[in-house]
């Protein structure tokens, strides 16, 4: 356990789901499951684009969205910018099987500092920013400023033309979805293409929301067969993620269309 300026992390062992991280009292991803969060949030996304090779990750403390990014060659650097760079230091030596050394990686450039100063200053652009932030929990909550459209109007001119933003958006269950639905809505105002995904992991007892935005390209529009074709040696590393899943990760009920 330790005390952060940000939060509290706790490093917990559990029954069902073996090592948990808890930050706030809230699981953030445990061993037997955090692959099917991590790949949801990268995979469908880095599929869509064409060529992604300069990547932004918002927050991603435990380092296994990095690993997520790190899978694929044909990346050139990978940005990940965190405001806590304790929980940072205290997945690097706890988690060891979560970013299986991608903190270190050579095309990893870590930064300790607020997000949102981060986009507000920067001049780079990227193909593929991933936003791994916490969800707000109250409207005061410090985080929440990320989830603005004021934020977004920044984050959009740093992307490439063609890039791809992915973001995960909390809760998909149909009692407790309104804030994916507002922030569905909030992106829609900046992207011509916003689409919707879910995923079921158990340790969050909960179906998880993810949103991927673009100005052009379509999840949709891509089949399995040429999602496995892409992801080539990749389908057999990875446990959630393939052709198959990408087409059902994008064909959603229709009362959650609605």
């Amino acid at each position: 356990r330790t005390k952060t300026r940000f939060q509290d992390a706790v490093l917990a062992d559990s029954y069902s789901f073996g090592r948990c991280l808890i930050l706030n009292d809230e699981i953030q991803s445990a061993e037997r499951d955090e692959f099917i969060y991590h790949e949801c949030l990268v995979q469908p996304a880095m599929m869509t684009h064409a060529a992604p090779r300069e990547v932004l990750i918002l927050g991603g403390g435990e380092g296994a969205t990095l690993r997520e990014i790190l899978r694929h060659s044909g990346v050139e650097r990978v940005t990940m910018v965190d405001i806590d760079g304790e929980v940072v230091e205290f997945c690097r030596k706890y988690l060891t099987g979560w970013h299986q050394g991608a903190l270190d990686h050579i095309k990893t450039r870590l930064f300790i500092e607020d997000a949102r100063m981060f986009i507000k200053k920067s001049t780079e652009k990227f193909d593929l920013i991933v936003s791994d932030l916490p969800t707000p929990m109250r409207p005061r909550d410090p985080v929440a400023g990320l989830y603005t459209l004021d934020f977004y109007r920044q984050l959009v001119r740093r992307l490439k033309p063609g890039g791809i933003f992915v973001v995960q958006s909390g809760s998909g269950h149909a009692l407790h979805i309104h804030f994916h639905v507002a922030l569905k809505r909030t992106l829609k105002k900046l992207f011509k293409v916003v689409r919707a995904f879910y995923a079921y992991v158990p340790s969050f007892d909960e179906p998880w929301a993810f949103l991927m935005a673009t100005q052009k390209a379509d999840p949709r529009e891509l089949s399995a067969a040429k999602v496995d074709k892409k992801l080539g040696s990749l389908r057999k590393i990875l446990r959630f993620y393939d052709g198959q899943t990408h087409e059902g990760l994008f064909r959603i009920p229709k009362y959650l269309r609605s």
